[in-house]
């Protein structure tokens, strides 16, 4: 068994100066994505791609299946935590808002951002759609923490999401104790790889990250 978290390729986060509440891939962020598509084929076969329904998401899969020949499952639970209130607005507004948020006490983080989910119900939704996910492909979680028995090998599993939804899941199958700023503390490029793999312990298995934020195959590493 492996799991492998794909973070997708560069976005295109601002058009004319303005967000876009969805944004599709950058001309670089195509050719990080055909970059990916090709380590991948090369450290082939796959058995899954699963996929976030967000179109940079979708957009980074797309010459990942034709290159590992999978076709890719949409799974809505894996969407990045969302900021509604940030949709069309200037960009350098944006910047500023960032900024002044970071700045908040630790406790008030749990609030997400303005006009957004909350990091409680982000953190609840991607390690709901992580345990629902193991608990389908036959892992059962046992009476322990953190420890799982793995009666039948469920295959090698591509994962392409985003940088918050990759880092909530990376710390939820390791057993880390959970904060509102997941992917601070996970910094994950775009195009990267990070392995988990099941390592035999106390009668079961734990899961191992294997590897983390992968970027050998990329000509240029963005964030």
């Amino acid at each position: 068994m492996e799991l492998v978290f794909i973070r997708h390729a560069q976005p295109a986060w601002a058009v004319d100066g303005r967000t876009v509440p969805d944004p599709v891939l950058t001309p670089r962020g195509h050719g990080q994505a055909a970059e990916a598509a090709a380590r991948l084929a090369a450290d082939g076969p796959w058995d899954e791609l699963l996929v976030s329904p967000l179109v940079r998401a979708r957009q980074t899969a797309e010459p990942i299946a034709e290159a590992v020949g999978v076709e890719p499952t949409v799974i809505d639970d894996i969407a990045e935590i969302t900021g509604d209130g940030f949709d069309d607005t200037p960009i350098e507004r944006l910047q500023e808002v960032f900024e002044a948020e970071r700045s908040r006490p630790w406790d008030q983080w749990w609030d997400g951002f303005t006009g957004g989910e909350t990091f409680h119900h982000f953190h609840d939704r991607i390690a709901g759609a992580m345990d629902r996910i193991l608990a389908e492909r036959g892992l059962v979680d046992r009476p322990e923490p953190y420890l799982w028995d793995i009666p039948d090998d469920p295959g090698r599993i591509l994962i392409v999401a985003h940088g918050g939804t990759n880092s909530v899941a990376i710390g939820h199958l390791l057993g880390l104790e959970p904060t509102p700023w997941e992917w601070e503390r996970f910094r994950l490029p775009h195009a990267s790889l990070s392995r988990i793999a099941p390592n035999r312990l106390a009668g079961a298995h734990i899961l191992a990250l294997a590897s983390f934020a992968d970027v050998a195959h990329l000509t240029e590493v963005t964030y």
